[in-house]
């Protein structure tokens, strides 16, 4: 497709003016017009089409992020955006949409409507947001790059602005990040045109305005273009102007080419640091740079002079302070170019591998590490820099120390606070091409032809981030295949550090190939981690992707740990990943819900919900398994050492850093109630270990007494204020002697008829309903402890989360749903019990027993006989449900918590006394699915009774299970994925197989509390969310007997706490 050659010139809009720098005092002279302003590039708008050009014009993609200040003094003291040489155009523009780029140049002059900069159209109203996973959401089946469709939507954003440059001074427009092809023009000439979305694109715009003079700045921008084949990552397929835009001012002596990096290492004896600072410039520029540590004195300097060409400074620096995670130390570079400033900060850190161990300052660091997309809840992929500190401050709180930028290189600010406050990056280029797939004849990987392209994305991202102390990992890109293109990019990167910062350069799809210094696999289980850390690799290993955070997840992650802690060889991972990227809007009643894939459009390809796989939500709230992350990174470790004797060894797992600016506080507690305290000092050293004794109280032998320590921060750091507590473990004391269950009620009258069979003691009485299948009533002194028609119900079956739809759980174990609402039961006496002796569809008997105790305390017995086979089926709970009035939203319990916990990821949960509310334990999840469950439980009080056990699951909801159960919502149509003919869309195999498109306004508290008393639940898994089963040892299984015991104790009839002294 060809289109007229046009300039924008015709396509004049009105503007508000705005002077650019006008919000600080004029300091330059104003200067003459230029001779003449140049006529323009000649532009086609056939750029975005053509795979051969990646830029055109004057763009300049491969520097570090420089804005120049005039005095060094402000250099040190002010942040970049605070220099009289940078003018923010961040704001609103004006506006144009077209359904295609034939519809922009037919109609250039339709009126305008506004937009705000940053921030993707698709999320204020303009065209139609799509998520997709892996395919090209223009061509979900069998692409053929380069072809683009022929419609393809495109915006015109424009507004004037006035620039203010002083002679011999040169006026640069900056685009952080536009996501689309690129085409910029001032004063309606054509000035360039880019394709990376990701980074930093920078245009000489000099020769076509005048200072003090309006000027108008119009960008076409085509949602797709032959980059977009690079850009396949799994995220909101969203379009527009994503990141700042800026305008700077400096000599016009520097020029285009100038760039400068900063080698901070260290020599092998690992206290001496190596500074090195190479400036290049094809221009004569005079250059003169101070480095000053953090007191700010000067420790090593070079006398200005005039540079061409490449220019090396080094300088040895005794005694030097090391960068790392745990102790973010900088220095400042001052660097001085033709009268003008910059600043920099500068870590010194020595990265190197040697043999199977990637070695940080002499030492193999583990990362604990998350990836992270950009996306903020309204804006879609712009975020700000309130978000980021939000985001790393979350992440400190929780012991994440690394952080892999999926799957591009994100804004400069990220990089500054990353260094500032301590985080290793794992840097990666704007590169994925997954819809291609990664065989070597299609994968773009693999075409020569789409070298120049490669290439381009992976130096733009090493030039821009190169001098970041943070970036510590070099990564080619992600899911992108292997080929010919990666073994060229991997020499290239290599060489460019080679004797310098001597990063290690990684990529995932290399897998065991060469051109990647790590293993960085994606989604291993834990028996995987104790294989590779066995097997005697000669790389190290660090999981890229590892436990997929869709929903409630994040199982087991434990164990992957375990394993990790134990091999040196394993050196961490990155959990998948940080935030749902749910967007916020509000349904017709005003409820606000978080859209996914599937939302926007009709019939759009959609992977679902399937991008709301992070551990914080949309909101960046925490998920409850931030909860898990937090205990399992945690660098601080509590081990029993002589219990007896109060005797217990602390383990330090910091690299850098002693234990001696964190207190070990202590409490023991007998039944949930506190009896003793205390603090710790603590002084071990990196890496080793310590003894610490406490004074342990006289323990009541009949109650179970635990003791919790929890290592807190002696003072302010970084963004943890004194107080925060980095690390808690929980140590068993002793058991408790509990008196023996008390006798069946005396005089128990029990009766049978076709219909019901009832007991009745002096307090309480109970009816079990033949036809309903269950115990309908159960009343102490004349009231009925239940909802009215429901009573106490066996229960196999809980809301199908994530993962479970992901290993076909809904349909595999359907048999357990349909026995949990569809009771085939015989029912009759022996003696003064009621027995009740459950078919299931799964051929499993289950049977339940109700016996009046003394005081009318109801006691439960049941055994779930196994059915033996050869391929037996996980059970995904066995239990009981009961209904009670919405008035028993509020309870306390005994158990795990506060947050939500389950078999295989309860480590982050404390056992203890915790008070909460059937409202506020709904986890809002994107999609609604099974969450609020508690396990190691002793009692829960709700309601005017108390469940006890001696160990006891609960959820306590106000809901039933169906309501957050995906195929009950028969309202809401299947996450159909519409990547083909519609015809493929078939309810009928979609069943128990596909999630509804269901969201939290789907949610709606009932009248009523649920509560579910379990023997178990099995595990959420987490080692990915498509395949993987929870570990087997931490589910139910049908060819397996369980037995469980528990009574309901109405509060007259006994107090929860004399309760906890019997065994029930």
């Amino acid at each position: 497709m060809k289109l007229k050659s046009i300039t924008l010139a015709a396509m004049a809009i009105c503007l508000t003016g705005q002077t650019a720098f006008s919000r600080r005092p004029a300091v330059f002279p104003e200067t003459e017009a230029r001779e003449s302003a140049p006529e323009g590039l000649a532009v086609d708008f056939t750029e975005h089409l053509d795979q051969k050009v990646v830029s055109k014009g004057g763009a300049v993609t491969r520097r570090h992020e420089t804005v120049f200040f005039d005095s060094a003094k402000d250099a040190v003291s002010k942040d970049m955006e605070q220099s009289p040489n940078y003018s923010s155009l961040n704001g609103v523009w004006d506006f144009r949409y077209y359904d295609s780029v034939q519809d922009m140049l037919a109609d250039p002059d339709k009126a305008p409507t506004s937009i705000k900069v940053p921030g993707n159209w698709e999320v204020q109203g303009f065209g139609t947001a799509v998520y997709v996973n892996h395919p090209y959401e223009f061509r979900p089946r069998n692409p053929q790059p380069p072809q683009l469709p022929d419609r393809i939507p495109t915006g015109v954003y424009s507004r004037k602005f006035t620039p203010e440059f002083g002679k011999g001074e040169n006026c640069y427009l900056n685009l952080c990040g536009v996501k689309g092809g690129a085409y910029v023009f001032v004063n309606g000439k054509f000035v360039g045109y880019s394709e990376d979305s990701k980074d930093l694109v920078r245009y000489d715009i000099t020769p076509f305005v005048r200072s003090g003079k309006e000027a108008v700045l119009r960008l076409v921008v085509t949602r797709w273009c032959t980059g977009s084949y690079l850009e396949c990552q799994d995220f909101w397929r969203i379009s527009g102007i994503e990141r700042d835009v800026y305008l700077s001012r400096e000599p016009a002596t520097v020029p285009d080419d100038f760039d400068w990096n900063v080698v901070a290492t260290l020599a092998d004896d690992l206290g001496t640091g190596d500074f090195r600072l190479t400036v290049n410039s094809s221009d004569p520029v005079n250059v003169g740079w101070r480095l000053l540590d953090s007191g700010g004195k000067e420790v090593a300097a070079a006398a200005t002079e005039s540079v061409v060409g490449v220019k090396e400074w080094k300088s040895a620096i005794r005694a030097v302070a090391k960068w790392s995670a745990e102790s973010p130390e900088l220095y400042t570079l001052i660097l001085g170019v033709d009268g003008k400033f910059a600043k920099a900060d500068v870590g010194f850190r020595r990265l190197e591998i040697v043999g199977d161990r990637f070695l940080v300052n002499g030492l193999p660091v583990k990362f604990k590490g998350v990836n992270i997309h950009e996306h903020n809840q309204f804006t879609g992929h712009y975020i700000t820099e309130e978000d980021i500190l939000a985001d790393l401050r979350l992440m400190k709180e929780h012991n994440i120390n690394a952080i892999r930028t999926s799957h591009y290189p994100l804004p400069r600010r990220f990089y500054e606070l990353c260094d500032k406050y301590g985080f290793y990056v794992y840097d990666e280029a704007n590169i994925e091409s997954h819809g291609m797939g990664y065989n070597l004849e299609k994968t773009l990987g693999n075409n020569p032809d789409w070298l120049p392209q490669h290439r381009d994305r992976v130096l733009n991202m090493y030039y821009r981030t190169r001098n970041y102390p943070c970036v510590t990992i070099l990564s080619l890109g992600n899911e992108a295949g292997n080929g010919c293109n990666f073994y060229d990019t991997y020499r290239e990167l290599k060489a460019l550090e080679r004797g310098g910062q001597n990063r290690p350069v990684c990529y995932e799809r290399a897998v065991l190939e060469w051109n990647t210094d790590m293993f960085v696999p994606q989604y291993p289980d834990a028996e995987w981690f104790h294989k590779m850390g066995k097997s005697g690799y000669p790389k190290p290993v660090v999981p890229s992707e590892y436990s997929h955070a869709m929903g409630n997840s994040n199982g087991s992650l434990d164990r992957q740990w375990k394993y990790i802690y134990e091999y040196p060889n394993l050196q961490g991972g990155f959990i998948w990943d940080w935030i749902d990227q749910g967007l916020y809007e509000t349904d017709s009643d005003g409820r606000m819900y978080w859209t996914y894939g599937g939302d926007y459009g009709e019939h759009s390809p959609s992977d679902g919900n399937f991008n709301c796989n992070g551990v914080i939500a949309p909101d960046r709230t925490p998920h409850p398994a931030m909860a898990e992350i937090k205990h399992v990174y945690q660098d601080v470790k509590v081990l029993p050492e002589d219990v007896s004797q109060g005797l217990f060894k602390v383990q330090n797992r910091f690299y850098f850093k002693s234990l001696n600016e964190y207190v070990l506080r202590w409490a023991v507690t007998a039944d949930g109630t506190r009896i003793a305290s205390g603090n710790v000092a603590l002084s071990a050293a990196p890496q080793s270990e310590e003894e610490v004794r406490v004074r342990l109280p006289k323990l009541p032998s009949d109650k179970k007494c635990l003791i919790t320590f929890e290592t807190i921060t002696s003072k302010a750091a970084g963004l943890l204020p004194e107080g925060s507590v980095i690390a808690y473990d929980q140590i068993k004391l002793s058991d408790a002697k509990r008196l023996a269950t008390p006798r069946r009620a005396r005089g128990v009258k029990a009766t049978e008829t076709e219909t019901a069979i009832a007991l009745e003691c002096r307090d309480a009485s109970l009816v079990f309903d033949k036809a309903l299948g269950c115990l309908k009533e159960y009343s102490f002194k004349g009231k009925n402890m239940f909802n009215e028609d429901f009573g106490l119900r066996p229960l196999f079956w809980r809301a199908p989360t994530d993962n479970d739809y992901g290993n076909g759980m809904p349909s595999r174990c359907q048999a357990f749903k349909v026995s949990s609402r569809e009771f085939d039961v015989k029912a009759g006496l022996e003696g003064d019990t009621v027995v009740a002796e459950y078919s299931l569809a799964s051929g499993n008997i289950f049977t339940v027993r109700y016996t009046l105790l003394e005081g009318g305390i109801l006691s439960v017995e049941s055994d779930f006989k196994g059915v033996k086979s050869s391929k037996p089926v996980d059970v995904p709970r066995i239990g009981f449900r009961m209904r009670l009035p919405a008035s028993a939203d509020s309870f306390t319990y005994l158990g795990r918590g506060p947050e939500e916990n389950y078999a295989d990821r309860f480590g982050g949960t404390l056992i203890g006394e915790y008070s909460s509310s059937a409202s506020k334990e709904y986890v809002r999840y994107v999609r609604p699915q099974e969450c609020g469950h508690h396990i190691d439980c002793e009692y829960l009080s709700i309601g005017g009774l108390a469940i006890r056990s001696d160990r006891f699951e609960f959820n306590a909801l106000r809901c039933a299970v169906e309501d957050l159960d995906s195929e009950e919502a028969v309202q809401r149509d299947y996450q159909w994925e519409n990547k083909g003919p519609l015809t493929e869309n078939d309810p009928a195999k979609a069943k128990n197989r596909l999630r509804r498109q269901t969201h939290i306004n789907d949610y709606v508290e009932r009248d009523f509390v649920e509560v579910c008393v379990d023997y178990a639940q099995s595990g959420v898994g987490g080692y990915d969310s498509w395949a993987a089963r929870p570990d087997g040892d931490r589910c139910l299984w049908s060819d397996r007997d369980y037995s469980f015991r528990f009574a309901i104790v109405p509060a007259r009839a006994m107090g929860v706490r004399k309760s906890l002294g019997f065994d029930f």
